[in-house]
């Protein structure tokens, strides 16, 4: 059985990278939800849904994620955290290297009434 070479291909579809990125994403304290991604003439090119695009270019990952994040926390631990857990995520499930992981903050959900 040493012989043994599995026949066919595995396919990726980006909406996995992407389920595997909101998940990861949500799981980081002080953040919120995802937010809107912003209207763009480039966003013709890339892939995405609420919150994340995503591009694939040489077997690499390109994310940029839109968030709200909750009130008082400290910015760019919570980006560290998110950068970290996502390209961790991506690695580990499904052997793609991180070319980057930007994080833009759309906004900060404060309770009502605060």
């Amino acid at each position: 059985m040493s012989d043994y070479k599995p026949l066919g291909k595995t396919t990726l579809s980006p909406e996995v990278l992407i389920t595997i990125t909101k998940m990861a994403t949500l799981s980081v304290p002080g953040v919120s939800r995802l937010a809107q991604v912003p209207a763009r003439f480039e966003r013709l090119f890339k892939r995405g849904t609420d919150g994340v695009e995503l591009k694939v270019e040489d077997n690499l990952v390109y994310l940029d994620l839109f968030l709200a994040l909750k009130p008082d926390v400290h910015v760019r631990e919570v980006r560290r955290n998110i950068q970290h857990q996502v390209a961790r995520a991506i690695e580990e499930m499904v052997g793609m290297d991180i070319g980057h992981v930007n994080i833009h903050i759309e906004d900060v959900d404060y309770p009502e009434g605060a």
